[in-house]
């Protein structure tokens, strides 16, 4: 069977990076100080989407972020390694989105979308280790959701077969279409960019990232596949009040890079006095307990 899949993607600070200038004002990352990158989870998801559309043909992969115009570079790396189409959510608005702000956003995207079969993203991203967009997103949308998923083995007869990470284990599960699927970060890699497919898209861009005296200005209208969708708050029929700052009751106090140095080191023995002392010393010093 062909399946509508929406891979969601997000573009993030490489939080291996974090400096002074990491916060804003605000408590908000401030995300023109890092580089940016593709999460590393959700290219984890768009190999099992690339390889579930192999599997069934006629399917189609399509990505969805949501961030500045310049977060359309991870579409463009999602139309690289062999997805068909993508849409941003830029918008004002939409800034300083929470998970829950997040989750809205991109359920009402999804909604506009119309008729998924599979939404498949990383289990979290990089930036806020929370886990908890792709959950919201399918409890918004009335979704199954399957999480932690290692592989996503087949689709047949409206199901998918997902093998997933249990606490000391694994497990298989099915799990009706539509449904909702986080991929974890031991899950296959993605694959790299096809060549072929970088000289295809690689002047691929939103509206909004276009400029008067940007060159190849005549390819946008030769080419329609070039110019990727681009969606405000108001294009998605989205509520100003659940987006961005607004829809955020979630408020970030202080980024910190911190590295853990020892400052010394201790030799110890096997001897039951010496594990207790150990022990000891943790629970006066309130490392453990």
């Amino acid at each position: 069977m062909s399946l509508k899949i929406v891979v969601l993607a997000k573009q993030v600070p490489d939080t291996r990076n974090v400096g002074k200038d990491a916060m804003t004002a605000e408590g908000t990352v401030n995300r023109a100080a890092l580089p940016a990158i593709f999460n590393p989870e959700d290219l984890n998801a768009l190999e099992q989407a690339l390889r579930l559309k192999e599997q069934n043909p006629g399917s189609t992969v399509g990505i969805l972020t949501m961030g500045p115009p310049r977060a359309s570079e991870v579409i463009r790396q999602g139309l690289y390694r062999g997805a068909d189409t993508g849409w941003l959510l830029t918008d004002r608005l939409f800034a300083g989105a929470d998970t829950l702000a997040t989750s809205y956003a991109l359920a009402t995207a999804i909604r506009k979308i119309g008729n998924v079969d599979i939404v498949i993203g990383g289990r979290q991203a990089i930036d806020g280790d929370t886990a908890q967009v792709g959950p919201q997103v399918a409890q918004k949308l009335g979704l199954n959701q399957v999480t932690y998923a290692e592989e996503i083995l087949k689709c047949e007869n409206g199901k998918l077969t997902i093998r997933r990470q249990i606490d000391g284990g694994v497990e298989t599960v099915e799990a009706p279409l539509p449904v909702v699927v986080t991929v974890n970060g031991s899950a296959a890699p993605c694959r790299p960019c096809n060549v072929k497919l970088v000289m295809k898209y690689k002047r691929a861009t939103a509206p909004m990232e276009r400029t008067a005296d940007m060159p190849y200005q005549e390819l946008y209208a030769q080419r329609p596949y070039l110019t990727l969708t681009q969606w405000s708050v108001a294009d998605v029929d989205g509520d100003p009040k659940q987006c961005g700052l607004s829809g955020s009751p979630t408020k970030v106090k202080a980024v910190q890079n911190i590295v853990f140095q020892a400052k010394e080191s201790k030799t110890l023995s096997a001897s039951d006095s010496d594990i207790e002392g150990l022990v000891k010393e943790l629970l006066d010093e309130k490392i453990i307990g």
